[in-house]
């Protein structure tokens, strides 16, 4: 792997600091990246090193180049390796074995303190690379461990392969930890710590009262089809037919949805709302999306293990309406900083926009209380709660040559 961009040492690190290599199988634009970039351009106490595969799109990671070394090598890691035909999968099989050589030769790899991946695809080729070190690992949890979240083959790997290897597993939520619990080993340090989300705390207190203009429902989330868009929007024009309030999509569409958004705006022409929905594609701006809504919604069609949007709506104090299952409910109680709603079911959440569009003072009494939840992290909250972690993990696992 060659370098691609040097680091610029923080004050607080010193040449002690552990080093600490973190694995992404991909720099397009995902939740896991996001959060990975986040944290590491909070200043991490740590001496970071990025690894990354070749990738010809993206470019997630651009915010910490000059201050955290990337170094890129192996072969392009391909999305979708959980299905498709026996020659797919023995494609994706030869892509991760040749990835897995690569991490193993990079010399980062074979002088860091411990082992950070970042994805469930770079847990894999992680914990292949670590069988043959001591080198500690820890592996990020971001989804829930089962077939149903990481696809046939994704689940296998996770959990014959990466869990069984793993030092640390640091999950987004209780839920997700739970997941994983019957895969690792008794004596795994594990710990429950939110992704970065970029919060920025909102001031308790009532949203502006607008009067001037109509009220604004958003949903913060990439465009793609488990995400519940295509629910939300058919629960909006049930609520609102004859109305002026405003649906605002705030997310991109990668992984190949364009189509998806496509046929969003076509079901929006359909139901006569398209002249008031409006696409804003991906945000970098997320907290002044955010101030601009008075509904905000999490309406996807399987149980989140986290929703880094929930975290973004509680920290902007902007009440929100989320699927009764999964990461959001750890956050989220019912009445009082925020509502939830049955999941997948579009009568209900219809239902919660009218009475939540009908009540400004139920609207102002959820968005103090949400402000005010506690447990939110800033970003350089949640750096220093991976540092103490990774203390920890380094700490328990015996210690390893340095090559």
């Amino acid at each position: 792997m060659t370098r691609s961009s040097e680091h610029e040492r923080s004050g607080r690190r010193s040449a002690n600091s552990p080093r600490i290599v973190h694995l992404d199988h991909t720099s397009d634009p995902g939740g896991a990246e996001f959060a990975l970039m986040r944290m590491l351009a909070a200043e991490a106490d740590w001496q970071p090193l990025l690894l990354l595969p070749p990738n010809s799109r993206g470019g997630v990671f651009t915010p910490v180049e000059g201050r955290v070394p990337i170094r890129v090598g192996g072969i392009v890691q391909h999305p979708g390796v959980s299905t498709g035909t026996w020659a797919s999968l023995a494609g994706a099989a030869a892509r991760l074995a040749v990835q897995t050589v690569a991490t193993r030769l990079d010399r980062g790899f074979r002088t860091a303190d411990l082992v950070d991946a970042n994805t469930a695809r770079a847990a894999a080729y992680g914990a292949l690379a670590a069988r043959s070190s001591r080198v500690p690992l820890v592996i990020h949890l971001r989804d829930f461990v089962d077939a149903a979240s990481l696809g046939r083959v994704g689940f296998a790997m996770m959990s014959r392969i990466a869990l069984p290897r793993a030092d640390g597993v640091v999950a987004n939520s209780q839920a997700t930890l739970a997941s994983a619990r019957s895969f690792l080993r008794p004596d795994a340090t594990t710990a429950v710590i939110a992704s970065a989300s970029g919060l920025r705390r909102a001031t308790p207190g009532p949203r502006p009262d607008r009067p001037d203009r109509p009220l604004r429902i958003g949903m913060l989330a990439r465009i793609d089809p488990w995400k519940g868009q295509l629910q939300l929007l058919d629960a909006f024009a049930e609520a609102f037919a004859d109305g002026d309030e405003r649906l605002e999509f705030a997310g991109g569409a990668p992984f190949g949805h364009d189509a998806f958004a496509d046929d969003l705006r076509v079901r929006a022409a359909e139901r006569g709302i398209a002249d008031r929905v409006e696409f804003l594609g991906h945000v970098d701006d997320v907290a002044t999306v955010l101030r601009g809504w008075d509904i905000a919604v999490q309406a996807s069609l399987r149980p989140e293990p986290l929703g880094q949007n929930v975290l973004q709506y509680l920290a902007a104090g902007v009440p929100s309406i989320v699927a009764d299952e999964g990461g959001p409910v750890e956050w989220i109680e019912h009445g009082r900083n925020g509502i939830r709603v049955a999941p997948r079911d579009v009568d209900a959440l219809r239902d919660a926009l009218v009475m939540l569009a009908g009540d400004a003072p139920l609207r102002t009494g959820i968005a103090v209380a949400a402000s005010r939840t506690p447990g939110l992290l800033t970003d350089d909250e949640v750096m220093r709660a991976h540092a103490e972690f990774y203390g920890e993990v380094l700490r328990r696992s015996r210690p390893h040559p340095t090559w």
